[in-house]
């Protein structure tokens, strides 16, 4: 990469000038992480370890969690390190390293995403052919398109945006390498090769995403249909937050990667970038397993000397 040449670090956006408030921050990421850790740890192990959780749903579950935990352990530990010891250097080579795994982890994520909303279809609206369509080799291979169309799409998205050249200085308004602080680095019309990128990666994120939404319309018909208000009320409570999390997953990165540069604001970008990157695989394993009776049963049976009052509130509400 040429600009390793000339470049040899990035710094990082502090939050806060004080040294008190820095370690606040770290204090509130350690919260954080601590807990995005324990949740996804949590479902991973309870999936791998009870065979009857061996179906489609949580096999794409268990997929999102390990993403999860990838995908926060790329950008969090980082942010800890420079608000305790008062230090917003990262290398060059550790910037693109950060940003490939980033970028690979959080696609892969959003491609997974869209497989599961195919799995509640399917689930709830042609019951019958939950089996055919999503048997055990189907699901690998869905499975596997997601990670490696990830893979691709970062490795591409890096290579493109490590090979601009830099003019611009070397410090990011972020707390991690993102692709958008990086172009606004690059020398003018430089970036251009790399927008094409962008957008080309937006309209497939565009195009699932609507695949995403007339999903979940037959799916909200096909359960307005359920006579039953105790079956409308579990599959909505299924759906629904699997919906929001997509929103404002998609919703954040995009206007983070789309919007025009003139609307480049630290406040605003750190904001947007914390909702995308660090809420989701914080808050999924509380979605995904608060009212999720089979989970927390499955959980129970796995901690065996862990009684129900003893659980993380998380998982006993």
């Amino acid at each position: 990469m040429s600009n390793s040449i000339s470049i040899s670090q990035f710094l990082l956006l502090a939050f806060a000038d004080r040294q008190e408030l820095q370690l606040l921050h770290f204090w509130l990421f350690l919260g954080i992480y601590l807990a995005a850790l324990l949740g996804n740890g949590l479902i991973i192990t309870t999936i791998a370890c009870d065979h009857h959780l061996h179906t489609p749903m949580y096999f794409f579950l268990l997929n999102l969690s390990l993403l999860d935990l990838g995908s926060i352990s790329i950008t969090l530990p980082k942010a800890m390190a420079n608000s305790l010891w008062d230090n917003t250097n990262i290398s060059y080579m550790g910037c693109a390293a950060q940003l490939f795994f980033f970028v690979f982890l959080m696609s892969a994520e959003f491609f997974l995403l869209t497989i599961m909303s195919y799995d509640r279809y399917v689930a709830i609206c042609k019951p019958l052919h939950y089996g055919t369509l999503l048997g055990s080799r189907a699901c690998v291979h869905m499975a596997a398109a997601a990670w490696g169309t990830g893979f691709l799409y970062s490795l591409l998205h890096t290579a493109n945006t490590f090979s601009l050249p830099l003019c611009q200085g070397n410090a990011l308004d972020q707390f991690f390498c993102e692709v958008p602080q990086i172009l606004k680095q690059s020398c003018s019309l430089s970036y251009l090769r790399e927008i094409w990128v962008v957008v080309i990666g937006s309209c497939f994120g565009i195009g699932c995403f609507v695949f995403i939404v007339f999903s979940y319309v037959d799916i909200f018909r096909a359960v307005l249909r359920i006579p039953s208000e105790q079956g409308q009320h579990k599959a909505f409570s299924t759906c629904l937050p699997h919906l929001a999390v997509v929103s404002l997953f998609i919703s954040t990165a995009m206007f983070s990667y789309l919007k025009p540069p003139f609307i480049s604001f630290p406040s605003l970008d750190v904001v947007l970038s914390f909702l995308y990157s660090v809420v989701p695989p914080a808050v999924n394993p509380l979605i995904y397993s608060m009212r999720n009776q089979e989970l927390k049963g499955s959980l129970r049976k796995c901690l065996g000397f862990f009684s129900i009052q003893r659980m993380p509130p998380f998982l006993c509400k």
